[in-house]
């Protein structure tokens, strides 16, 4: 499972040219589902996302995580994160989860985060989606399990 995560001032997700999600400072969540994740995989990845450090202290140093500046949560799918791009010029998709797989782990990875976090918003699993955000730093990391 592999989520690239961007420390936000705001970011929001529409489709059809309606919003289907946003949040104010937070964390937006780019989320791919690997052929092989599980469970574990989920867990894993959300313990990392709520605990990760990117916002700065009083001192500056990035040493606090999203739930200590109870920030937002803004978690969309991304089929594309699960490409394979070692060889060639087009990305290979040998390596991602089928799509009701990959639906049943976003899924649950969403319901998990709700029961352990309030402030969470989604975008729609497989549709086509428009992602605004004001990247702050900018600040960008990918976790893997």
């Amino acid at each position: 499972m592999k989520g690239l995560i961007q420390r936000v001032s705001r970011a929001s997700v529409s489709v059809a040219g309606e919003t289907v999600g946003e949040i104010n400072q937070g964390i937006l969540l780019l989320l791919g589902v690997e052929r092989d994740d599980d469970e574990k995989s989920v867990d894993k990845l959300l313990h990392k996302l709520l605990n990760y450090r990117i916002f700065s202290d009083s001192d500056g140093k990035m040493n606090l995580s999203v739930a200590d500046v109870e920030g937002g949560v803004l978690v969309i799918s991304q089929f594309t994160l699960a490409a394979d791009t070692r060889k060639g010029l087009r990305p290979g998709f040998s390596t991602a989860a089928t799509p009701a797989i990959a639906e049943a782990l976003y899924e649950k990875f969403v319901d998990k985060l709700r029961q352990q976090y309030d402030n969470v918003a989604t975008g729609i699993f497989a549709a086509d989606m428009k992602v605004d955000l004001l990247n702050d730093g900018p600040v960008t990391f990918m976790l893997e399990t």
